[in-house]
């Protein structure tokens, strides 16, 4: 089943045209990667997907539902959800209540200005839940400041699934990380998002390959390409692009 469709997606700032003719579709529970170099214009297809950059010419829909003019937070409540390759945390709050806000945040429920908001016990509970699943809930009472890079970027990525997307877009979920700290969120994803579609972004081709059944190459804000990780690795055209020899052997 199609959870997405993008159908001529087009954008520019001023002068400059950053997404040209976009065109391609995800299926339900699919893992697709889109690479490419700086500037290719990832992010800003993120922002368009998501709702947070208006289009300038061409559709989205989502679960069969034209999304193009919604705002983010009305498709999130349809099921996209996204993180950042900036740090949307708070940071002079503890990690609980970072989560808790998360829930409340997509919930319809209205609450009392004066009631803590950890006596709303099937929140806790589900913060909870999300905290253990990432071994980060003895750190519930932690300020998000206090916390690791990885941790960080862990608590990035529950905060997304708070909403039980069915769509999640993460935006280079490896950023500034070691490489034991990226292993450790690939195996993270892999355990959080079994049954979730996933859009990722990453430079890091290990995540790529490990976690991604398909591959969109971004050059120039066209989709050049698209394949599975073996046959983008071995495209004689995206080895030129992307690493700009086809001397290389590997991806940088």
């Amino acid at each position: 089943m199609v959870i997405l469709e993008a159908h001529r997606l087009a954008q520019s700032y001023g002068g400059l045209q950053v997404l040209t003719e976009i065109s391609f579709r995800l299926m339900t529970g699919e893992k697709v990667a889109l690479i490419g170099p700086n500037g290719a214009g990832k992010t800003t297809l993120f922002n368009v997907l998501s709702g947070f950059v208006p289009l300038n010419g061409g559709k989205i829909h989502f679960l069969g539902q034209e999304i193009t003019h919604l705002q983010p937070e009305a498709r999130t409540a349809l099921g996209l959800a996204r993180s950042f390759q900036i740090s949307t945390l708070f940071p002079s709050l503890n990690v609980l209540t970072n989560v808790l806000l998360a829930i409340q945040g997509i919930q319809t429920t209205r609450y009392q200005m004066f009631r803590p908001i950890t006596a709303y016990r099937d929140n806790l509970a589900k913060a909870r839940e999300l905290l253990e699943l990432v071994g980060l809930w003895e750190k519930r009472n932690s300020l998000i400041s206090n916390l690791g890079h990885g941790e960080q970027r862990q608590m990035e990525i529950i905060l997304s699934l708070a909403s039980k997307p069915k769509l999640l877009l993460l935006d280079e979920p490896s950023a500034g990380l070691t490489a034991g700290e990226s292993d450790k969120l690939i195996d993270m994803i892999h355990g959080l998002v079994a049954d979730t579609t996933v859009l990722l972004t990453a430079h890091d081709m290990d995540l790529v390959f490990e976690l991604a059944e398909r591959v969109m190459v971004l050059y120039y804000g066209k989709i050049i390409a698209q394949g599975t990780p073996e046959e983008i690795q071995n495209n004689p055209e995206v080895r030129e692009i992307y690493l700009g020899s086809e001397e290389k052997t590997q991806y940088a």
